[in-house]
């Protein structure tokens, strides 16, 4: 074999190489491009990019909205979870109020004024869900032994220290951070 042949067929072989791995590396990005994004943003760690951000969204945000995230923890019988369910079934949001609530968000997003009329009865809804709320809570307080309540005041106080310890920690760095430098926006040379 000349070297004429040996040098047309290496480099023939790490141009396919080369090839073959450009296409794998673009086929792979495509892959992992959110469906839906003209930008073909990738994915980080396999969260996505949507309402719920880097906090995952989905199942995870199930704690805050009706989930049993208070008790959690908490060693509950069978007994005691289903009078829970039961205590949250009968009490589930009414579809029309929720409705009109949607709808005076998107009136109000759409850039129409409120009227007072709807102010009035924004507070009122705002008003008898928190009544509901509290009427849930003491229900479901009701159902737990006074160890289980008294676990949960514990974590309560605790959680309350954190908070305003993570506040102070936070006031203490915003007035000891350094001042931002001033910008110079004179542009005339100094000769």
């Amino acid at each position: 074999m000349s070297f004429r042949t040996k040098f047309l067929s290496t480099t023939t072989l790490a141009i396919a190489i080369s090839a073959f791995a450009t296409f794998s590396f673009a086929q792979d990005t495509k892959n992992d491009a959110i469906p839906g994004d003209k930008a073909g943003k990738v994915k980080r760690d396999g969260r996505g990019f949507g309402r719920m951000g880097r906090h995952g969204g989905g199942d995870k945000m199930k704690g805050r909205h009706g989930g049993m995230h208070g008790l959690r923890g908490i060693d509950l019988t069978d007994a005691q979870k289903e009078q829970i369910r039961v205590i949250r079934e009968n009490n589930k949001p009414d579809a029309a109020v929720l409705a009109e609530v949607k709808a005076l968000r998107e009136s109000r997003k759409a850039g129409t004024p409120i009227t007072d009329a709807q102010k009035t009865r924004i507070k009122a809804i705002r008003d008898a869900r928190r009544a509901k709320g509290d009427n849930v809570r003491a229900q479901m307080e009701a159902v737990l032994t006074a160890d289980q309540r008294a676990t949960i005041e514990k974590r309560k106080t605790e959680m309350k220290l954190k908070r305003d310890e993570f506040h102070q920690k936070r006031k203490e760095f915003r007035k000891n951070r350094p001042a931002k430098p001033a910008v110079v926006t004179d542009t005339t040379k100094i000769g």
